[in-house]
């Protein structure tokens, strides 16, 4: 008796250690992608005085970054059940370890565009393998352990952002910085090696079902509110030093602030999905995110702490509970649909990009134009700004509330699959 209880622990401990090593190899994978978020913003700058880049050319080296992803999460997603997560996961390792070293080498704007591309390229495949990989090996706990996944892309960003600020303060320049993100690409490429990644099981493995479902309408209606989530979180992030830079706060501490939360709630995300089911989750994420950026957009000094508070609690489930609501309800999606959900997501964050700098461009001169100094203009700029942000979650206020109303009791209750045949 008591060999059969050991035999039993043994087989359940051989099962899920390699599912442990490889969720804990994608975590780190994804602290790579959210640093080469955080540690790009904190060195612009420095590659503008270098190279002698203007700000538009700074910015399409920028949003190399954001167009690599949406087409790796979608090559990804298609080739996901051909060539598996193992090979996707060798892709990104090569890609990020290809893209840090060819920014390191740079020598102008178009050395920075190619290398750039390469490594939002890597980022996709990341979220490309990752997200069906996770959800594959925990067929219970899909939305809870995605969450628990995107901890890392907060947490990376707090991590990218103290990083550079200090080896910025310690006179380090920007090819120091990006080296330093090549320590944690080997660590997640040795977690991978030699380890045997799990077949397809609990996922939808042929990739003709996974084409025809995602012409499914509730999933389109889905990945159009994804551009909307992902805006109102990455818009707002990005632009939080400009937005906010003469609002009495520190921008970069509010950018820590909001990202550290975020990792925090992502990390317990499991009770709140378990009482408000991801339905419920995306509305009240809608709503605390609408209250949060329309505070921030009246703040001044201490209270605009506050506001980014609120704000963190609205944004920190959109990412993941939109992947985890795909794979839960539109399950016949499968890999392909979870990367088009992502690459949805990123796609419409970048090319809201510019329409953001436009408005703080075109509202800054409306402010001078007026007679007001150049603070109070940057002022009346980040918060008229904020109020233009503030409309991406009221519209989605509407649109979860829609579904909500309409499928929260068939969502609570039935088979996850039959959510999307009331459409």
């Amino acid at each position: 008796m008591i060999t059969g209880q050991r035999t039993t622990t043994n087989e359940q401990n051989m099962s899920t250690s390699p599912h442990q090593r490889l969720f804990l190899a994608s975590c780190v994978a994804l602290v790579v992608t959210s640093m080469t978020f955080a540690i790009r913003a904190g060195i612009l700058s420095q590659l503008g005085q270098d190279f002698q880049l203007s700000g538009t050319q700074l910015g399409w080296i920028s949003t190399m970054a954001f167009w690599g992803f949406p087409i790796a999460t979608v090559v990804g997603g298609l080739l996901y059940n051909s060539v598996g997560p193992r090979k996707l996961m060798w892709v990104a390792f090569g890609a990020h370890l290809l893209g840090l070293v060819l920014t390191i080498q740079a020598g102008g704007f178009w050395g920075l565009l190619i290398s750039t591309f390469f490594i939002g390229f890597a980022n996709g495949s990341v979220e490309a393998a990752c997200n069906p990989l996770i959800a594959d090996m925990y067929p219970d706990r899909q939305t809870t352990m995605l969450n628990k996944f995107h901890v890392w892309f907060p947490g990376g960003m707090v991590i990218g952002s103290l990083v550079s600020q200090g080896m910025t303060g310690m006179g380090l320049g920007w090819q120091a910085q990006i080296a330093i993100m090549i320590a944690p690409t080997l660590l997640y490429g040795w977690l991978i090696f030699g380890q045997t990644f799990p077949k397809p099981e609990n996922i939808e493995s042929s990739t003709v079902v996974n084409a025809r479902s995602v012409l499914h309408p509730l999933f389109l209606f889905m990945a159009l509110c994804m551009t909307l989530t992902a805006t109102t979180e990455l818009g707002t992030v990005q632009w939080v030093e400009k937005i906010l830079s003469k609002a009495g706060a520190q921008p970069m501490l509010i950018l820590a602030l909001v990202t550290g939360l975020m990792a925090v709630g992502r990390y317990f995300a499991g009770p709140v999905i378990h009482r408000l089911n991801p339905i419920g989750v995306l509305l009240a994420s809608a709503v605390i995110s609408t209250l949060g950026i329309g505070l921030m957009s009246i703040a001044t000094g201490p209270l605009v702490y506050v506001a980014a508070v609120l704000f963190a609690v609205g944004g920190m489930y959109f990412w993941p509970t939109m992947l985890g609501f795909t794979s839960e309800y539109l399950p016949q999606t499968g890999a392909l649909g979870m990367g088009l959900i992502g690459g949805a997501g990123m796609l419409g964050a970048g090319l809201w990009q510019p329409v953001i700098g436009g408005w703080l461009d075109q509202e800054e001169a409306q402010a001078l134009a007026s007679g007001l100094s150049e603070d109070a203009a940057k002022l009346a700029a980040g918060q008229a700004t904020l109020d233009n942000l503030a409309i991406f979650p009221f519209v989605l206020i509407f649109a979860f509330g829609a579904l909500y109303f309409f499928r929260h009791r068939l969502a609570a209750k039935a088979p996850r699959e039959e959510v999307a045949e009331l459409v």
